[in-house]
């Protein structure tokens, strides 16, 4: 998920290295930890690929970018194209690798710039498992309660709880991202098409789920 964070930040503009630390810890850190050790060889690698470029010169052209001193500091990282193709390929995903808990939380940090449709996906995905996994601990919990302890029933039930608010949150998102689909202005008719069908393989607006409809 480094890799999809790196390129996310370099898409919204060039920053050099210690920028790009500071921007990762303040993305990553909030859902995992974040090995500065683990971010320059991923440039090397994510370089060697050619999704990223580098300049030497001078810091100023990022930003707000803050004055260092030293050659480390100066080394400012750009997007290539290459690199535009697979940051749209890593925000396309919908599967099962953007609903865990490592990689959830990345790519909801750059729903900013995924697809609304995506966006919907990885939130109802996201909701399914955590379901899943609520009715698994549920299961379990009703054959072992009688012989658990008070303080492991307390850890147990407060984990429950802990999804329980979690699919609600997801739930609301996927309302919201829907409300804003309906909400959406269509496409303009071109002229001399007007009354004229759209194409079958136009889905239909989404349903509402979770709540009922609205």
């Amino acid at each position: 998920m480094l890799e999809l964070a790196v390129l996310g930040l370099l898409q919204e503009a060039p920053l050099h290295g210690y920028e790009l630390r500071q921007r990762l810890k303040a993305t990553l850190g909030t859902f995992r930890a974040f090995s500065y050790g683990s971010l320059y060889p991923t440039l090397r690698r994510m370089q060697a690929a050619g999704w990223i470029t580098h300049d030497d010169g001078d810091a100023t052209v990022v930003a707000d970018a803050p004055p260092l001193t030293g050659r480390r500091g100066k080394v400012v990282y750009k997007l290539t194209a290459e690199g535009k193709e697979r940051l749209a390929e890593l925000l396309s995903e919908a599967g099962p690798s953007a609903w865990e808990d490592e990689t959830f939380g990345v790519h909801f940090a750059f729903f900013g710039q995924t697809d609304p449709e995506v966006r919907v996906r990885i939130l109802e995905g996201r909701r399914s498992r955590l379901e899943e996994r609520r009715e698994g601990v549920r299961t379990s919990l009703a054959r072992t309660r009688s012989r658990l302890d008070r303080y492991t029933l307390q850890l147990q039930e407060h984990g429950l709880e802990s999804v329980d608010r979690e699919v609600r949150w997801l739930t609301e998102l996927i309302e919201t991202e829907r409300r804003s689909a309906r909400a959406r202005p269509a496409d303009p008719v071109p002229p001399g098409q007007a009354g004229t069908r759209p194409p079958s393989d136009v889905p239909p607006p989404p349903t509402a789920t979770g709540r009922g409809a609205p």
